[in-house]
């Protein structure tokens, strides 16, 4: 292999941070590279500061480097100003570990967790010397590889990718190298990149859009059938039963400059029961798998001892349901071998999960940032989305904050949400605007910051047939909010741009012609869609009417229950008439409870796959016996008191259930 570091070392000089090119960091790898592994490129499409900390990337990073038949590098997205000398000066995209090409490498696997990342793919592939399209490809190119979030709708990007990894990541790298190291082993000969790809299409997990036909009937899919009668009809997520058996990263990359989220991450648990119908990520990651509580303590003191961080992250969907988290806490911050300097973080906080206790734990050391999601300003939209949290929840919540120190708190809103109305739009500056009140019993100072983002309806949720609103609805409602709090000194509105929700609802519910579009942005210069400073609209919106295809249709309009939705053909293993129930529920202002704590509703997600809801015991007292995971119903687990507590209208489904 050889490196490129001769040629890019001159011109670091002339690029914004430099840091983000050279690697270096504690806990990075140099393997050797091998005729006889698997050469796997791990790639964030986005900036170096924001892809580092990325916990699926670092991963796969450590496990891929454990395994005998395969190695593993990064590689993140270079900015625009260090394109710009790459380009000029025929530099193609290199590794930060090793700084060998990757156009080397056998695979070049891509991180998606947002819809506005796809054209730094394409930027990324580009800049590697490799066809964009996968049609264009030969035996002597890598194979282009995505996972993540973003993956249970596939098919905008399925002209450029080779195949995709649906859920857990963990398990399939596996089988995967040793077909690529099988695959180099037999020289990569004419016609051998097709055969490893159908072969790859029967993998568990791994989807091959190649190896499937498409069909459409004027505007609408009719249907996506496979070529071949061994590759699947449908093809399934791959779930991680025990989380306790991979606890990864071991040694977390500590970058030499300033990241977001530059502390000690550790994932507590898998999964959310909570049913949010907005929350894709809730959906898919069914079912909960919890962490055992002492290997949670046991990676928070190995990783603060090796990284020398003062604050760690417990991170989840929904940190403060984990089993124990009081204990887990207080362990933490009180261990003596931190000396008391230890901060610890919650991000994903449920209001009705967050007590006086937990509080005052955290601001023992320091007050972290606090975030809670509301998400709704009623609770009528609550029940719609399915977040069932009363404003009493929320009060005592941000009670809990103010009396113990903070000044400040930022709350978290959607708009545009299914059957919303002006009062409901209204009602987010209430709370807000409640929550100030609440503070300033303990202090006359303090602020609330109210963030409020259209809603994009995603796949493999409720809401997938809900018809999204437009732009200019979207700041309709924004400006009712900024006129609403105009006199209120303690409430600050921030909003997210309607313009690129819209460019984000045609990138995650399209279908494979919304490819095309994807591909004229990128060539027109659109890349690094996500950052405000170089998104664009008409980038967008004129590549749609160039390639004749309808944003209302894509976006706007609502979709039916016979329609083929683009992703029917990948399983996040929720059945269709939940999800379906599930979208009528909310029509209808009716909740659904957490299943952790009430009968089955029988989505799919713990029997299709025989994994049961598993959390784990809390951290024992000093002297008391070690705690493992356990299955739901075991002891030490809590469930909220929202169950007890509040009026819930319960669909039809749930009284079936129950």
């Amino acid at each position: 292999m050889t490196s490129v570091w001769s040629q890019i070392e001159p011109i670091l000089g002339r690029v914004s941070k430099p840091a983000r090119y050279i690697g270096c960091e504690d806990g990075a790898q140099a393997p050797v590279h091998s005729p006889a592994k698997a050469a796997w490129l791990l790639l964030y499409p986005d900036a170096y500061e924001v892809g580092l900390p990325n916990q699926g990337l670092q991963i796969l990073y450590e496990i891929l480097n454990e395994r005998d038949d395969a190695l593993a590098e990064r590689a993140y997205a270079p900015w625009v100003d260090m394109e710009h000398e790459m380009r000029g000066r025929a530099i193609p995209l290199f590794s930060v570990d090793t700084h060998t090409p990757a156009r080397d490498f056998d695979l070049l696997a891509f991180n998606l967790s947002a819809e506005l990342v796809y054209t730094n793919l394409l930027n990324c592939v580009d800049l590697a010397g490799v066809p964009v399209r996968a049609a264009d490809r030969g035996p002597e190119h890598p194979l282009v590889v995505a996972g993540g979030h973003c993956t249970f709708n596939p098919e905008p990007l399925a002209d450029f990718v080779d195949l995709f990894v649906i859920g857990d990541g963990e398990e399939p790298v596996g089988p995967i190298s040793e077909a690529v190291r099988a695959w180099k082993a037999g020289g990569r000969t004419p016609g051998s990149r097709q055969r490893l790809l159908r072969d790859l299409a029967s993998q568990p997990g791994v989807y091959v859009p190649s190896m499937y036909d498409v069909a459409y009937d004027g505007q609408r899919l009719v249907s996506v059938t496979p070529k071949y009668p061994d590759v699947p009809e449908k093809v399934e997520k791959q779930t991680i039963a025990d989380l306790g058996a991979w606890p990864y990263p071991r040694r977390q990359l500590v970058p030499m400059t300033e990241v977001v989220h530059d502390r000690l991450n550790v994932e507590i648990f898998r999964g959310c029961t909570r049913g949010c119908r907005f929350c894709q990520a809730g959906m898919i990651t069914r079912p909960v798998r919890e962490r055992p509580a002492e290997q949670v303590r046991q990676m928070v003191s190995d990783g603060l001892a090796r990284t020398g961080y003062d604050e760690v992250s417990l991170t989840s969907l929904s940190s403060a349901d984990f089993s124990g988290i009081d204990s887990v806490v207080s362990g933490i911050i009180n261990d003596p071998t931190c000396a008391g300097q230890v901060g610890v973080s919650l991000p994903s906080l449920r209001v009705d999960a967050f007590t006086v206790g937990i509080a005052s734990e955290i601001q023992k050391v320091r007050r972290t940032g606090l975030t809670f999601a509301p998400e709704g300003g009623t609770w009528r939209m609550r029940q719609v989305i399915n977040k069932l949290i009363r404003e009493e929840d929320l009060y005592g919540a941000v009670d809990s904050a103010f009396s113990q120190g903070w000044r400040r708190v930022k709350l978290y809103f959607l708009t545009g949400l299914p059957t919303e109305t002006d009062e409901d739009t209204l009602g987010i500056a209430e709370l807000a605007r409640n929550c100030v009140s609440v503070g300033r019993r303990h202090n006359k100072a303090v602020s609330v910051t109210a963030s409020v983002g259209g809603f994009v309806p995603k796949p493999q949720t409720p809401f997938q047939w809900f018809g999204q609103d437009t732009p200019a609805e979207l700041m309709r409602k924004v400006n009712l909010l900024r006129d609403a709090t105009r006199k209120d000194r303690g409430v600050q509105m921030r909003w997210h741009d309607p313009k690129a929700s819209l460019a984000e609802g045609i990138a995650s519910r399209g279908d494979r012609r919304v490819g095309a579009v994807i591909e004229e942005v990128w060539r027109r210069g659109g890349t690094f869609q996500e950052w405000s400073e170089h998104f664009d609209v008409n980038l967008w919106t004129e590549a749609m009417a160039a390639h004749g295809l309808s944003i209302d249709w894509y976006v706007h309009r609502h979709r039916t229950e016979d329609e083929l939705l683009p992703w029917a053909h990948i399983s996040a293993g929720l059945h269709d008439d939940f999800l379906w129930q599930e979208w009528l529920d909310a029509l209808a202002a009716a909740g659904t409870p957490d299943c952790r704590w009430t009968p089955c509703y029988d989505c799919g997600a713990c029997t299709g796959y025989g994994i049961e809801h598993v959390v784990a015991s809390p951290v024992p007292p000093a002297g008391g016996s070690q705690g493992t995971g356990q299955d739901l119903g075991s002891g030490g687990v809590r469930p909220p008191a929202l169950l007890g507590a509040v009026p819930v209208t319960l669909g039809r489904r749930n009284e079936r259930a129950q």
